[in-house]
């Protein structure tokens, strides 16, 4: 049956409506039956089932497998600037119940803030699909990652200074996952002037060097802040390892708690040292006696799967070991190979680690979930030959929340365990 409808609209397929029912905001191009009108990437769509029936408004995404992601499940409601506003005004509030204001730290009504470093808008299940935006001090950086953010780009600029009253805004739409919207990548500055490239941000009293132009996502691995300060908490009095350690955060968080040692570990030397200089800046002598403790600071540049082979052959031992790898697994696809590698590593962790020590090892593959990694976990403590209890999950932090209808939001996997 042909339709006509007075705005584009995706079609879908008998019985592909069910998750949208379930207010899942993504719709995959095999749901799609037809699509009337000529709509462009990136502009608004609304989305009705077999017979007819109104579903949702999307940005269409002509050259993604999920084609449309949903922008409101409210028939009333209109995609304009104002939507865009309310969207924005609600995630802001939202963090301000957590202490996780946009005002600097121990100012206004944000005092119980515990960073000046926080992520403002994640995506999907802020309601707002592929934009990602963290705030660093007064500086805020973007990610457009999708066709429907991209085609609203200057709105949501203007928006988010308004918003925020932040004094500059930087792109850093240049991860992968632009190309599978046909989107090139894209960085640079997009509101206001004269920025520095490194920023200087507080968490938790600790002090740390940001570069938004090079860094790793944004910058920073803000959705770690939480864990960052547990393993403080559990260093006291521990040698401590800190495998892809990027640029320390969870290695000055232990020596601030008072480690005995910390070598970090990283494939890259420009990361290694910016790690120094965070180590320095908060008052810790890198690859020395820290000051006011008795703490030592290690850096080692290598590969993390073949550093802990040679640790393994040299009968080395540790009390703490931290495993936070990049990403294995974008998509349930890579499963299966990034298991293993996540096998790999846990296996040789817990045969260096020491009895009664204590593993820290975290999974941000959207692909493997947390039952499948807690699996994972507990065959490489099988094949080391060793006793383990899991005695805390950790996960992202309240600044990236977990839509109960998209659960695919819940990326970050965290296991603390001990060995017997």
């Amino acid at each position: 049956m042909r339709y006509t409808f007075d705005m584009p609209t995706l079609l879908l397929k008998p019985g592909r409506e069910k998750s949208l029912l379930r207010r899942h905001p993504w719709i995959f191009s095999g749901a799609v039956e037809q699509i009337t009108g000529n709509p462009q990437p990136g502009e608004t769509v609304e989305v009705r089932d077999a017979q007819g029936n109104w579903l949702a408004r999307a940005a269409y995404s002509p050259a993604s497998q999920i084609r449309a992601r949903v922008w409101t499940f409210d028939p009333q409601e209109a995609v304009d600037a104002d939507f865009f506003r309310r969207r924005i005004s609600a995630a802001l509030k939202q963090r301000a119940v957590f202490g996780l204001s946009p005002l600097p730290v121990g100012e206004g009504p944000g005092a119980r803030a515990v960073s000046d470093a926080m992520r403002l808008i994640h995506a999907e299940s802020d309601g707002l699909p592929g934009l990602v935006v963290d705030r660093y001090g007064e500086i805020l950086v973007l990610q457009s990652l999708t066709a429907g953010c991209e085609f609203w780009r200057e709105t949501l600029a203007d928006l988010l200074l308004e918003q925020t009253g932040a004094a500059a805004l930087y792109e850093r739409s240049d991860a992968d996952v632009r190309e599978l919207e046909g989107l090139p990548p894209r960085a640079g500055l997009l509101r206001g002037s004269n920025i520095e490239s490194r920023i200087t941000i507080s968490e938790y009293g600790l002090k740390f060097i940001v570069n938004i132009q090079t860094g790793h996502k944004t910058g920073f691995y803000l959705d770690q802040r939480a864990n960052r300060r547990r393993v403080g908490e559990l260093a006291q009095g521990r040698d401590a390892l800190n495998c892809f350690c990027y640029t320390g955060g969870f290695s000055i968080h232990a020596a601030a708690g008072g480690a005995k040692s910390v070598l970090s570990v990283d494939t890259s030397g420009e990361a290694l040292s910016l790690g120094r200089e965070n180590a320095l800046l908060n008052g810790i002598k890198a690859d020395s006696v820290s000051t006011g403790s008795t703490t030592i600071l290690d850096w080692l540049e290598a590969d993390v799967f073949t550093a802990l082979r040679k640790f393994r052959d040299q009968n080395r031992s540790w009390d703490l070991i931290i495993l936070d790898p990049p990403k294995f697994a974008p998509t349930a696809a890579q499963a299966e190979k990034a298991a293993r590698g996540y096998k790999d590593i846990n296996r040789l962790a817990f045969k260096l680690l020491r009895p009664g020590g204590i593993l820290v090892t975290f999974s941000c593959s959207g692909g493997i979930d947390a039952a499948l990694f807690q699996k994972i976990v507990a065959s490489a403590a099988l094949d080391a030959g060793v006793e383990a209890q899991i005695v805390e999950y950790l996960a992202q932090g309240p600044d990236h929340p977990v839509s109960v209808h998209f659960p695919e939001g819940a990326y970050l996997k965290g296991l603390v365990c001990v060995r017997g």
